[in-house]
């Protein structure tokens, strides 16, 4: 039986994504492909649902609308009054949903991997909030978007779960498989004033040297 490798749907774009952070000023994009995405329901006010769910995450489930719990690496991202999205490392969803599904045994919730879903794809650098706002009707600025918050929105025509991860600031995008291409070209594109932008400040400093 032939075997079977797993393949992002961002797997051809490194290079183009290399090229884009390399020639725009203080950006950044790359995919991240595989991370772990368990999808976590049930009810945030009991206690015991508490107490299982951070026994295992070693965090709290986030009670705040459209915030995160936990690392970058390691968080929860709230999705409803009930429901949370997990995420963690490439490789950790069997181990998560079977310590999940353990602790919350007998109790009223329900525990999914989804990994397969969506991919995600972080950019960061002074200008990444710049770019996601010539798609994205959220206010972006560090004032009204900063860690924790999350939101679940629109990027051009694609539906995304975006993070505020980092204060550089550095966001992550939650995109469904099927969009994920679009998204990157679309991310690469809105990069390129960017690019453009610092080749015109090289042209005048060298104007001004000659």
């Amino acid at each position: 039986m032939a075997s079977t490798e797993r393949a992002s749907p961002l797997a051809a774009w490194p290079a183009r994504f290399a090229a884009a952070s390399a020639s725009a000023t203080d950006f950044t994009i790359r995919e991240l492909p595989f991370t772990t995405q368990i999808n976590v329901r049930g009810n945030a006010a009991d206690a015991a649902f508490a107490a299982a769910t951070q026994a295992v995450l070693g965090h709290g489930l986030p009670a705040a609308a459209n915030t995160w719990a936990g690392t970058a690496e390691r968080a929860a991202l709230w999705l409803g009054p009930d429901e949370w999205l997990v995420v963690a490392p490439d490789g950790m969803n069997e181990s998560i949903v079977a310590a999940l599904r353990n602790s919350l045994d007998g109790q009223h919730a329900a525990v999914t991997d989804v990994s397969a879903n969506r991919t995600v794809i972080e950019i960061a650098g002074s200008h990444a909030r710049a770019v996601l706002g010539k798609g994205c009707p959220l206010d972006l600025h560090a004032r009204a978007f900063s860690p924790p918050q999350t939101a679940q929105s629109l990027l051009a025509k694609a539906q995304i779960l975006l993070q505020c991860a980092d204060i550089r600031p550095a966001f992550r995008l939650y995109v469904r498989i099927s969009f994920a291409p679009y998204v990157a070209e679309w991310l690469i594109d809105a990069a390129t004033e960017f690019a453009a932008s610092r080749g015109l400040d090289a042209q005048r400093i060298a104007a001004r040297l000659a």
